[in-house]
């Protein structure tokens, strides 16, 4: 569902998918090929949301932000089930494990990697190609080869399910 605020409504390219139970509310913008997922909550009340192309949000995420803390997700990036993501900035290519917490101002760089549960504190940053885990989250290693394939064809799953349930709304 797609709400007004005040004098803003979310601009979703047409090739998005948004499953039911979504609410995008606000100042939200959505690149093409991109996928929300159940359940999932984009306020964009306080600032503004920009999710990048072949983006996929995963059931039951909440994007939010801070006043001067607009969230910005950039292209190719996977952000799995249950998390949340707050005034932040994600780079492209990065993956959010399930039920990773992002606080405010934070910064994930590119082809990141923050695993599943992890903690990133409010003005963090995660350097490009590194792995992040815990509570709070501490780098644990580069990103590999491997883990750059296994994001890519997760990224390339999730496009295909959307085509498949966005052509039969």
């Amino acid at each position: 569902m797609l709400i007004k605020f005040k004098d803003k409504v979310p601009q979703i390219d047409q090739s998005v998918y948004i499953a039911e139970g979504t609410k995008i509310i606000g100042d939200v913008t959505i690149g093409a090929e991109a996928s929300v997922w159940f359940n999932c909550v984009l306020r964009g009340d306080i600032d503004y949301i920009q999710i990048g192309q072949r983006t996929n949000i995963q059931d039951g995420t909440i994007i939010h932000l801070d006043h001067g803390f607009p969230c910005i997700v950039g292209d190719d990036i996977t952000i799995g089930h249950s998390t949340i993501i707050h005034g932040c900035t994600i780079e492209n290519g990065a993956m959010i494990s399930m039920g990773a917490t992002i606080l405010t101002g934070a910064r994930i760089g590119k082809n990141a990697i923050v695993g599943a549960g992890a903690v990133i504190l409010e003005g963090q940053e995660i350097p490009q190609g590194c792995v992040a885990v815990g509570i709070p989250a501490k780098i644990k290693r580069e990103v590999t080869e491997v883990d750059i394939n296994r994001i890519s064809k997760g990224k390339d799953e999730y496009i295909r399910l959307a085509k498949q349930n966005h052509d039969r709304k």
